[in-house]
């Protein structure tokens, strides 16, 4: 069975509806969190407003006010910049640390590979949303606290889809004859086994972003987000003391975060069925 090329694999994306649909609105997501500075300017966490204004109640609040008085829409537009962060930065973080952890784990094998099996092991022991809560509780409660915890978490993922990847790859007849031909090994890691490795590493880094937008979210639901930046977890939390007077506070951000999430696990379908060797083919 021959391995699709680059344009099949795009064309068979493209005729995924679904997963289409899902890019488009991931895109809209992104327009709205791009666009935030010059749609809404000001403070999002500045009171703007006569408390609990309900969505439609004035043209100027379409989203209504929170129980101090600041704008919803604004919160959810500036929310979507905070969450796409963390998503994205997460992700790439803990995408390049198991990267590295796989490659090395898989290509060496023996004492390395024996190694850091152990050090994936140990962070995946304990629960992976327990250990967010600590290491965020141990450091200051930043933007840039949460990325990189979130990545600590999330990359032994990462790094045993890799090393299972390199395990398979690394005798293969290409890589052997790599080195046959004196090819050093990182040359052989990054231009021979990786681009062969990459198609089960974008999937899940599609999902890992997702999990990040969760956990980020969950954390400031908590009240251990950033203090200083509106979150969509952040107006959840804020809003779910008053679901019986005003649920649309908690109703709106909880809403964004199901339709992101949802749009990035059906974008990770789309990209398994199109990079999927025998997946591709059948299509």
């Amino acid at each position: 069975m021959a391995v699709p090329t680059i344009d099949r694999r795009l064309r068979a994306f493209l005729r995924n509806r679904a997963g289409m649909a899902s890019l488009g609105f991931l895109l809209f997501v992104l327009g709205v969190a791009l666009g935030a500075p010059y749609a809404y300017p000001e403070d999002p966490m500045a009171m703007v407003a006569r408390p609990f204004l309900w969505p439609g109640e004035r043209a100027e609040f379409p989203l209504g006010t929170d129980s101090l008085g600041r704008d919803v829409a604004a919160g959810l537009v500036w929310g979507a910049r905070v969450s796409l962060l963390v998503g994205v930065a997460a992700m790439l973080l803990g995408v390049t640390l198991g990267l590295a952890v796989g490659a090395a784990a898989g290509y060496f094998g023996g004492k390395t590979d024996a190694v850091l099996v152990k050090l994936v092991e140990i962070f995946q022991t304990p629960p992976s949303f327990v250990l967010l809560v600590v290491l965020v509780a141990i450091a200051q409660p930043a933007i840039s606290t949460v990325i990189g915890a979130i990545a600590l978490v999330t990359w032994p993922t990462i790094a045993r889809i890799v090393r299972a990847e390199f395990r398979s790859l690394r005798e293969k007849d290409f890589v052997m004859a790599a080195r046959g031909l004196g090819y050093g090994h990182i040359r052989i890691i990054l231009r021979e086994i990786l681009p062969s490795a990459l198609p089960p590493v974008i999937v899940t880094a599609s999902v890992l972003v997702a999990t990040a937008i969760l956990m980020e979210s969950a954390l400031s639901f908590l009240g251990m987000g950033d203090p200083n930046v509106v979150s969509w977890g952040g107006m959840i939390g804020g809003g779910r003391e008053l679901l019986r007077t005003a649920w649309y506070l908690s109703a709106i951000p909880g809403i964004a975060i199901v339709l992101t999430v949802l749009a990035l696990n059906m974008l990770g379908d789309a990209l398994n069925d199109a990079l999927n060797p025998r997946v591709a083919a059948e299509r």
